[in-house]
């Protein structure tokens, strides 16, 4: 192989394949050591250098250095690191590296040798583009991206992305959708795995995130960042709802989402196969956001609940079918945008539920707090549903209660903060360890407790533990983990040799 055929094939390979000449040069010098090592007999190691402005290459014959003559294996390709001091003084030496020496080559390889360089080319250029489409597309985990289906199969359709195959699972179509060669379709890159038979490309058409970057693509307000999507939720193939804010107080985000005679819109349905999209302006108000989303149903009240983070939506009973949505269609996806639980309810199963309500919070304080049922319930319609409430809250509110004098306001405070502090000795008491824990060989107390709030109270329950949980469980060293269980199972051995 001549100079100028080398530069030539090196110039051909990196514009045709899309790869840089660095890593096709890689690849025929490679292939040049391949076909010097097959005019040989001998087993040697070959490197080939070439010049990436002339073409001329040079070659080198290599020997591992290993550490005695114990360690060589095959004498024509491994050296004593005391052979390669001698044999080669001006060259570093250390086991595991190698010395060479420069190695003369025939001009014109043979038909063996050349049908080895062209299969070693091929390989490593295969190897090389796999890399780079990994790496290009790897980038790229999670964005939309746009290709053209190429076949249908039972399980996936293979969709040509700018020349690179990418899986579309049965799973990950949207409902009821019919794909065809030749379709075009977008789908968000959502797996990009490296594989021996090359990188492997997997689309999703059902996931919300699709929604969110269609309108970026169909709305320059959005893509410019003028008005953001915060959120969208799908019941794919049917119906979307998304979140949108405006940061410009002169566009109205709705319609710029909408676009003129719901051009924008129309536009997006299309792509995710006709699916019905409601464009929601979003709120920080949380309750003002979910009567926004549950729209178009109507809401009369709503009812918070923080700690739970749920909210019982009140509906006429006229509206209520509407609020709920096609087999819950509606409400379901109102939750998934807003990450609130929703209860719609009319306003008689509301009433219902609020008196049930009462009617605990009223027996459970009676039996707390050893009252009769006319405190009880006063407590509960002023709004005194816990004892926290009723132990902590500035006394001045309760007197201000009509029904209630300062004797009793002060009985109730003292009553509720008892039953507090006895409720807090109970949780203490349960957590804290047994004195065969605390008094372990090895434990300190730090640790027994620390063990106790994990339910972990004595060396049986210790003992118990494997030590892989028990590092998870409280997160200390795995040594220590195994030596502490070591020695609470120390009972157990001595009971084995008796």
């Amino acid at each position: 192989m001549g100079n100028d055929e080398i530069l030539m094939m090196a110039e051909v390979l990196s514009r045709e394949k899309g790869l840089d000449e660095t890593s096709v040069f890689e690849a025929i010098e490679a292939a040049l050591a391949t076909a010097t090592r097959k005019q040989y007999r001998e087993d040697i190691e070959v490197r080939v250098a070439i010049d990436r402005k002339t073409g001329n290459y040079e070659a080198f014959r290599q020997w591992e250095i290993v550490e005695d003559d114990d360690m060589i294996e095959t004498p024509a390709r491994q050296m004593t690191l005391a052979g390669s001091e001698i044999s080669y003084p001006d060259q570093e030496h250390e086991v595991g590296g190698v010395v060479e020496e420069p190695f003369e080559t025939v001009a014109n390889f043979g038909r063996i040798e050349a049908q080895a360089a062209k299969q070693v080319i091929n390989q490593k250029v295969r190897e090389a583009e796999r890399s780079r489409i990994y790496e290009e597309f790897k980038e790229r985990q999670g964005d939309m991206v746009q290709g053209v289906v190429k076949r249908v199969g039972n399980r996936e359709a293979i969709v040509d992305i700018e020349g690179v195959e990418a899986a579309l699972p049965r799973s990950a179509w949207i409902d009821r959708e019919a794909l065809r060669s030749g379709d075009r379709i977008k789908a968000i890159l959502i797996e990009v795995r490296s594989d021996s038979r090359g990188p492997q490309l997997v689309l999703d058409r059902k996931i919300p995130e699709l929604v969110v970057q269609l309108f970026q693509l169909e709305v320059p307000e959005v893509g410019q960042g003028i008005i953001d999507v915060l959120g969208a939720a799908r019941d794919p193939g049917s119906r979307a709802k998304i979140a949108v804010r405006s940061n410009d107080p002169k566009i109205d985000p709705v319609g710029a989402c909408v676009g003129i005679r719901g051009s924008r819109v129309q536009s997006v349905s299309n792509a995710i196969n006709l699916e019905r999209i409601d464009i929601i302006t979003w709120s920080e108000n949380p309750a003002e956001f979910v009567i926004k989303a549950l729209q178009p149903a109507d809401v009369d009240s709503i009812y918070v609940d923080e700690e739970s983070k749920s909210m019982d939506v009140v509906v006429d009973e006229s509206q209520l079918s509407l609020a709920i949505g096609r087999g819950g269609q509606n409400v379901r996806l109102a939750s998934e945008l807003t990450g609130w639980t929703l209860n719609i309810m009319t306003e008689e199963a509301a009433a219902e539920k609020s008196e049930l309500e009462a009617q605990e919070n009223r027996e459970r304080l009676m039996e707390l707090l050893d009252i009769d049922a006319e405190v009880a319930e006063v407590l509960v319609e002023e709004g005194f549903t816990t004892l926290d409430e009723v132990a902590y809250v500035p006394a001045q509110e309760l007197l201000q209660v009509e029904e209630f004098d300062e004797k009793l306001v002060e009985e109730l405070r003292r009553r509720a903060r008892e039953t507090l502090l006895v409720r807090e000795i109970a949780e203490q008491e349960r957590l804290s360890p047994e004195d065969d824990l605390l008094t372990m060989e090895g434990m300190d107390e730090e640790t027994a407790r620390l063990f106790s709030s994990r339910g972990i109270r004595s060396m049986e329950e210790l003992a118990e533990q494997a030590t892989d949980e028990l590092v998870e469980l409280t997160g200390i060293d795995e040594e220590r983990a195994g030596q502490l269980i070591m020695t609470a199972r120390e009972p157990w051995f001595a009971e084995a040799q008796q």
